[in-house]
C-alpha cells in the first residue's frame, strides 16, 4: 500500500490507499482534495488558546474519539462539494453499508445515543405512523421498555425521551410477567452483558416468542470485524455502533443497523423530516458520506496488522520502562468494548511515593498534556494506557514521561 501525504492527496490515490471500490465509484476523478484535519494543522486549536494532547486514554467521546484517517477526510471533503437530496443519500448510503456489513438495511447516525433515540422512536411507530408526530408520547399512554437492572446508563435518556417508562426485569421470569401491550421495546447494552442474569439467547428468545423489538447498545464493539453483523444476525432487530471510535468516521456519525421496517421508521423520525422528534439530530450529507467510506475502510482493513502495530506500541513503552525499581507491565485486552490492546503498568506506590491518580495529574499537566482514562472491563488495578489513539511517534514520547515521571520519585 502507497504511503499518503495526508496535506496533498488526490481522490483517486485515497480510493487506491483502501477507501474501497464502491466509495470510488462517487469519488473518482482528478481534482485534488486538500485533507485538512486538526492533527495536520495544531495551530488551528492553538489560535483558540487550547493546547492539543497526546491521546493515550482511548477512544472517549470528551477527547474527540478517534482521528479519522485520510480517505475518510477526502470523502468528507468530497461531500461538501456538491448538494444532493439527503433522503436520497440516506437511503443509498444505508443500503451500500447494509450491504457491505451483510446485514438487512443500515442508516447514518448522530452517533450510537442517537441511534438509541431514533430505535426507540422506531419500535414506538413503525406499525402506526400517525404516532411519529407525537413523540414524545404522554405518559397516561404508559408505554413501557424493558431492561436488566444491570443494564442501566447515562444513555437510558435518550429512551425516556420518546415518553416511555423503563421496567426493571432481573429474571427470565420477571421478563415473561413484565411483557403486556404496553410493552414497546426490549433494550440492553453488550457491554453489560456478563452483568445481567438473563442472557442475550434467553432475552432474545422471549422477544421473538411475543414479537417484542429488541435495540441492543453495541457503541464500541468493534473490533472484531464480525460484530458488525454478528449481533443482527444472532437475532437483535436493531444495533447501534458509535462511528467514531474504532470505525473512524466522523466522531458525531453513527450506525443504526436492523430490520429494514425498523430503520425505515428511524428515518420517518428524525432530520430533515420536521414535527419529528429526531429532527434536532440532523446528519449531514458530508457525515453520511464520511462514515460509508469509514465503514468501507474498515471492512477491508487488514485488522491482523493493526494489531501488531498496537503491539509495537506497547512493547516501545513496556522497553522504556524496563530496570525501573518496583516498575512491571502487562498487557491485557478487554473482554467487551474497546477491545484494542491496553498497557498496565504497576509499581509500588509506597515506597516511590507516587499514587496512580497522581501520575494521571503529572501526564496531563506536561507539554503536551497527554490524557490517560480507564475503560470499562481493565478493573482498577494498576495504570492503563491506551495505545489505539496514539499517532506515529507518540508511543515514544508517553513512553519518556511515564519514565522521566517515575525516576524523579524512584
Amino acid at each position: 500500500m502507497d504511503k499518503i501525504n495526508p496535506s496533498d492527496v488526490s481522490r483517486r490515490r485515497l480510493l487506491q490507499a483502501g477507501a474501497g471500490g464502491a466509495v470510488g465509484a462517487v469519488l473518482c476523478g482528478e481534482q485534488q482534495v486538500t485533507a485538512i484535519g486538526a492533527s495536520d494543522n495544531p495551530s488551528i486549536y492553538e489560535q483558540l488558546g487550547i493546547q492539543p494532547m497526546i491521546n493515550a486514554a482511548g477512544t472517549i467521546t470528551a477527547l474527540g474519539g478517534s482521528l479519522m484517517p485520510p480517505e475518510v477526510i477526502a470523502a468528507w471533503v468530497a461531500a461538501a462539494a456538491e448538494f444532493v437530496d439527503l433522503l436520497e443519500l440516506q437511503d443509498r448510503v444505508g443500503e451500500r453499508i447494509a450491504r457491505g456489513i451483510g446485514v438487512e438495511a443500515a442508516m447514518v447516525t448522530t452517533g450510537a445515543a442517537g441511534g438509541i433515540l431514533l430505535g426507540t422512536a422506531a419500535a414506538l411507530t413503525y406499525r402506526d405512523r400517525s404516532l411519529v408526530s407525537r413523540l414524545p408520547l404522554p405518559t397516561e399512554m404508559g408505554m413501557e421498555v424493558l431492561r436488566q437492572p444491570s443494564h442501566r446508563a447515562c444513555y437510558d435518556h435518550q429512551v425516556l425521551s420518546c415518553g416511555v417508562r423503563l421496567v426493571d426485569v432481573a429474571t427470565r421470569e420477571e421478563l415473561e410477567r413484565a411483557i403486556s401491550t404496553r410493552t414497546a421495546m426490549m433494550f440492553s447494552y453488550n457491554i453489560h452483558e456478563a452483568e445481567g442474569r438473563i442472557s442475550q439467547p434467553e432475552w432474545l428468545e422471549v422477544a421473538r416468542a411475543r414479537q417484542i423489538p429488541t435495540l441492543l447498545d453495541a457503541a464500541a464493539d468493534v473490533p472484531p470485524v464480525d460484530a458488525l453483523r454478528n449481533f443482527s444476525a444472532a437475532g437483535f432487530d436493531m444495533v447501534v455502533f458509535s462511528g467514531g471510535k474504532a470505525l473512524q468516521g466522523p466522531q458525531d456519525a453513527g450506525l443504526l443497523l436492523g430490520r429494514k421496517d425498523l430503520i425505515e421508521a428511524a428515518k420517518r423520525n428524525t432530520s430533515p423530516h420536521c414535527g419529528t422528534i429526531g429532527r434536532a439530530l440532523k446528519v449531514s450529507k458530508e457525515d453520511m458520506v464520511g462514515m460509508w467510506a469509514a465503514v468501507e475502510r474498515y471492512l477491508q482493513l487488514d485488522h491482523k496488522a493493526q494489531e501488531q502495530e498496537l503491539e509495537q506500541r506497547l512493547a516501545i513503552i513496556e522497553q522504556t520502562l524496563r530496570e525501573i525499581p518496583t516498575v512491571s507491565t502487562r498487557r491485557i485486552v478487554p473482554p467487551r468494548a474497546n477491545r484494542f490492546p491496553h498497557l498496565l503498568i504497576f509499581w509500588d506506590e509506597q515506597r516511590l511515593g507516587l499514587r496512580y491518580p497522581q501520575m494521571k495529574e503529572r501526564l496531563a499537566a506536561g507539554k503536551p498534556p497527554i490524557a490517560t482514562a480507564r475503560v470499562h472491563g481493565t478493573g482498577d488495578d494498576g495504570f492503563l494506557i491506551s495505545v489505539f489513539t496514539l499517532k506515529p511517534g507518540q508511543a515514544e514520547i508517553v513512553g519518556e514521561r511515564l519514565r522521566t515521571i517515575l525516576l524523579s520519585v524512584a
